[in-house]
């Protein structure tokens, strides 16, 4: 792979020029349909690796590493990652990058070639399990791939994610803020979400047109309730389906009937009469628990994942 010119200010990173010297070498060109947005700032990078609190020694699950900027700073910090990265090109590059750039530290990196969506347990992954995520997020599927891993990884504590800023707003917003919706209400469920920092566009190559910001979800119990994940998951689908609409109409057709929901509302000492929009994720546990107690939800419907961005850019570092 091509060496670092002398302008780099960190021989191990990768600056613009090692970007396009690696996707000339790769004859890659960043595809706008597949949103291939490269990160090539080593400050960006060292900011999230700093913002995850990664210390050495941890394992690390990187979503999406392109071509390996992330991926390099995190094994700076010591870390051992664990890089699933579905394109198979830059999956092949990636341990031949960190081999010329970082080679004591290229038995700490373990790719694999997949779809993060295919993640079902850790069985799916390289021992030992990761206790965090740190990732710069593909843009159109970036709350999906959260919540899959967060449900199919119980060891990560910790989720440090680079996301489009509007998806950044909807995982970190609380109840009753205009960008409240379903993101906010299903990361809420894993832990408590916070925005750390907005991330420019100039940072990319090529650049996006959105601004990123980067978020970081701290792991805590669910709430206590006895209805499954899958259950309360699909009451929280039900009543954002149609914002406008009140709980007793929105979770009608999954209740059976606008009488079934104002009755469960009231036994968890919630108002039927009132939106989504309003409810925090313990009110969403506690209302689902009195449906399924009532006989009013199936044993574990479907619950589907919450909605993509449908911002079409999608970002790798």
């Amino acid at each position: 792979m091509p060496q670092s010119d002398a302008r780099d200010s960190d021989p191990g990173l990768l600056g613009p020029a090692d970007i396009r010297r690696l996707a000339r070498a790769l004859d890659l060109r960043p595809s706008k349909t597949r949103g291939q947005n490269f990160v090539h700032d080593a400050g960006t990078v060292r900011r999230i690796v700093r913002l995850s609190g990664v210390a050495p020694g941890e394992t690390v699950l990187e979503v999406g590493p392109g071509l390996g900027s992330l991926t390099l700073a995190l094994l700076q910090a010591g870390a051992r990652v664990i890089a699933v990265e579905i394109d198979p090109v830059l999956a092949r590059a990636l341990p031949v990058t960190v081999a010329d750039r970082l080679p004591d530290a290229a038995d700490r990196l373990a790719v694999l070639a997949a779809d993060a969506l295919t993640i079902t347990g850790p069985q799916s992954l390289p021992a030992p399990p990761p206790t965090r995520l740190v990732a710069n997020l593909p843009y159109n599927v970036a709350v999906p791939v959260l919540l899959n891993v967060l449900a199919a990884l119980p060891s990560l504590r910790t989720a440090t994610i680079m996301v489009q800023a509007e998806v950044a707003d909807r995982l970190a917003a609380a109840p009753g803020s205009r960008t409240y919706g379903v993101p906010s209400v299903k990361a809420a469920w894993y832990g408590e979400v916070r925005r750390d920092a907005r991330i420019g566009r100039t940072v990319f190559w090529p650049a996006p047109n959105v601004d990123s910001a980067v978020v970081t979800l701290t792991r805590r119990e669910p709430p206590a309730t006895t209805a499954t994940r899958e259950q309360v998951f699909a009451v929280v689908d039900a009543a954002f389906a149609q914002r406008r609409k009140t709980l007793r109409r929105a979770l009608a057709p999954l209740a059976g009937s606008p009488a079934a929901v104002e009755v469960a509302a009231r036994a968890a000492g919630i108002d039927p009469g009132a939106r989504g929009e309003s409810l925090d994720v313990t009110a969403f546990a506690a209302l689902t628990q009195a449906l399924a107690e009532a006989g009013d939800l199936p044993a574990a419907p479907g619950a589907a994942v919450a909605p993509a961005s449908t911002q079409p850019d999608r970002n790798q570092t």
